[in-house]
């Protein structure tokens, strides 16, 4: 049993194991934020325009609906089939969300990346011209 834990040790002290671990801590607050943003700011507009919360949308392909006024909600009947394409949609800009921002922080860190290995180039290039000059 001992020897389990060296090894499950050794595991995880390799930077790719804490990496990944760090990369899911991460990655779930960050969904929570984006999920926030689609459910809390974005949604809320989309329902200014079109009535009610998008992740309602519905559309019936069988069966009969009818409203519900004490309830508030729609009741369908026994045969209904119901396509919820609301919450469809909600997923797909949470997607489209999620993806924009990976490609900016991308985009932002290789930019970072080639900024730096241009003060890198710029430096050892100083370093050559000043070792000449004191030849």
């Amino acid at each position: 049993m001992k020897q389990f834990f060296k090894e499950f040790k050794a595991f995880i002290s390799k930077g790719n194991a804490l990496d990944l671990a760090i990369g899911l801590v991460l990655g779930t607050a960050f969904n929570n934020i984006v999920n926030s943003l689609v459910n809390d700011m974005i949604m809320p507009l989309f329902s200014l325009f079109g009535g009610r919360s998008m992740s309602a949308w519905f559309f019936v392909l069988r069966g009969t609906q009818t409203y519900n006024e004490s309830l508030g909600t729609y009741v369908f009947s026994e045969d209904a089939i119901v396509l919820y394409y609301g919450q469809f949609l909600n997923s797909i800009l949470d997607f489209f969300i999620i993806g924009l921002s990976i490609f900016l922080a991308l985009k932002i860190l290789k930019k970072m990346d080639h900024t730096l290995d241009e003060i890198k180039d710029k430096i050892h290039h100083d370093k050559r011209d000043k070792n000449n000059e004191s030849i």
